[in-house]
């Protein structure tokens, strides 16, 4: 169990730096995407005269700053979801659906990060439609996020293993 305590501990780290990471450039993104958004209005409405690439890098820029912050959001449950049930029902129960849940969420990560992968290797064959860049570049994008998905579903399934009732009601206690 200390072997997979470790592994935890050391997934758990990992996950928090590539969170930081991915939140500290997402931000950058955002700005940037704004800034681009920005100089479109200006030059259409303004100087009406619209730029052919800043809509193409804004959005391009927008599933970068997603695909960084994915990862982080899904780790702290940060996305939509039914939690309801976990309150009705004896922990085993809820801690089995958590870890089924958990485990086709992985199946389905898995997934997914196999088909990014070749979609970011057939983009090498295009490039953007207003600069010059191979779109693999934007599509690389989505296995990072899937990766990151992957990871820290991983974490939180090795956790699930591990959980007890104790720290379940020490986690309940310290979210009320």
């Amino acid at each position: 169990m200390t072997v997979v305590t470790s592994f935890v501990t050391a997934l758990e780290k990992l996950n928090d730096k590539l969170d930081k990471i991915g939140a500290s450039i997402a931000w950058v993104l955002v700005a940037l995407m704004v800034s681009s958004i920005l100089l479109q209005v200006v030059c259409r409405y303004v100087f009406n005269s619209a730029l052919p690439w800043p809509e193409e890098v804004a959005r391009a820029l927008m599933i970068w700053m997603m695909a960084l912050v994915a990862g982080q959001a899904y780790r702290k449950g940060m996305f939509v979801s039914i939690d309801m049930l976990y309150n009705y029902v004896p922990f085993s129960v809820a801690r089995a659906i958590k870890i089924i849940l958990l485990v086709l969420a992985f199946a389905v990560l898995v997934q997914l990060c196999v088909v990014a992968i070749e979609f970011f290797d057939r983009g090498f064959r295009t490039r953007a439609a207003s600069f010059p860049l191979k779109r693999a570049w934007i599509y690389l994008a989505m296995p990072v996020c899937f990766g990151t998905m992957l990871l820290a579903n991983i974490e939180m399934l090795l956790k699930a293993f591990m959980d007890n009732k104790e720290n379940a009601i020490t986690a309940q206690a310290e979210k009320g």
